[in-house]
């Protein structure tokens, strides 16, 4: 997951602090939860005997990955805790806001002061390559969130030649390597950073602008501009969206509370594509004044709909790739992002706990 830092700063000039999620239904999900279903009481969907295993786990604390904005693998878990299936499943779980601080994340997951955190695939291979242990879980997409754009009359990127290109401190690798891919000569482009206004495109003080698919665009929309984006999935480049890690030594001892978890906040995909606006007031009313509602709600229907349109129809939803971490470890030794190739980079992953809560693609609610 990319830093937010940068999508809170944007917001806050353009749109009063935005964070954000819409409606789209994400299919494999949507056949085995309804969000016209009212959550159960308190234990009520579950053996006494599984009860006592997610209770003997003890507080559960989720940290997202940037405050409460309403992106996949946040506003889902937000969700599931509003809408009562964690407490239904006996997991008593806290969320607290991240600062947008990946690292941080990691560092404070690994130590086990939080639980669960939402990182990229990326960036977990690279925690774990400097020696901070934590362990990936889930992923809802393979296409991640960073982008560039430029005016609509781009035809090609290597049209980018020579041109003053605006980013927010690094150009992002993803990013680099799809202009280098397109034929574009990076190092002839003037790199310079710039603000958190992305009007700055269109108003021409850059040829071109990096950004994040689910913000930027929305909010140019907004303010009625249009520009077109350029995605680095689209050029081959490998990426991922809405990864959920955990600390090993809690899913070691608490397997059934991992799983339970993972079911819950699942779950709670179809509820906010089916209500979009109720799962992003939630949000809202946790972060408090100046979170924009409607730019959060275009930010959800982004997100959700790259997981949709990407979602292949015979794996279950959030099922990590083993394919893309190949992939992603490769790109990372390539841009020097890592020092060392991973021995087995796939030990860096578990896919045992979104298997165990499925029936094929089929959710299985509520737990065994």
């Amino acid at each position: 997951m990319p830093s937010r830092t940068t999508l809170a700063v944007t917001v806050a000039v353009l749109a009063a602090a935005a964070l954000g999620l819409t409606a789209c239904s994400t299919g494999t999900t949507a056949a085995s939860s309804s969000s016209s279903t009212p959550a159960a009481a308190s234990g009520s969907l579950i053996s006494k005997e599984r009860c006592a295993e997610n209770k003997a786990a003890g507080k559960i604390t989720f940290l997202t990955g940037y405050a409460y904005q309403a992106s996949a693998s946040i506003l889902n878990v937000v969700a599931a805790k509003e809408l009562g299936y964690f407490d239904a499943l006996c997991l008593d779980v806290d969320i607290k806001p991240g600062t947008g601080d990946t690292g941080e994340n990691t560092q404070l997951l690994a130590s086990g002061r939080v639980t669960f955190t939402g990182v990229g695939e990326q960036n977990l291979i690279q925690a774990q390559n400097n020696g901070i242990d934590i362990l990936g879980i889930s992923t809802l997409s393979d296409v991640g969130l960073e982008i560039l754009m430029t005016d609509t009359d781009v035809t090609d990127l290597k049209q980018l030649d020579g041109t003053t290109l605006g980013q927010k401190g690094d150009l992002p690798p993803a990013v680099s390597a799809m202009l280098t891919k397109a034929g574009a000569d990076v190092s002839s482009m003037k790199q310079v950073v710039v603000g958190y206004d992305p009007t700055i495109l269109p108003r021409k003080q850059v040829k071109s602008l990096t950004g994040f698919i689910s913000n930027e665009p929305n909010l140019l929309e907004e303010a009625g501009f249009d520009v077109k984006v350029w995605r680095p999935f689209d050029y081959g480049i490998p990426s991922s969206l809405g990864t959920v890690a955990v600390n090993p030594k809690f899913a070691k001892a608490n397997p059934t509370a991992v799983e339970d978890f993972m079911r819950a906040s699942i779950k709670a995909i179809a509820d906010c594509d089916d209500d979009t606006k109720k799962c992003v007031d939630w949000a809202s009313t946790l972060s408090g004044e100046g979170y924009d509602v409607a730019h959060n709600i275009k930010v959800w229907g982004t997100e959700s709909k790259i997981i949709s349109d990407n979602q292949p129809a015979d794996r279950p939803l959030g099922l990590v790739d083993t394919k893309n971490v190949d992939a992603l470890s490769t790109f990372l030794l390539d841009t020097k992002q890592i020092t060392k190739a991973p021995a087995d980079v796939q030990s860096y992953f578990d896919d045992s706990f979104i298997k165990n809560i499925y029936n094929g693609t089929t959710l299985i609610w509520p737990a065994p």
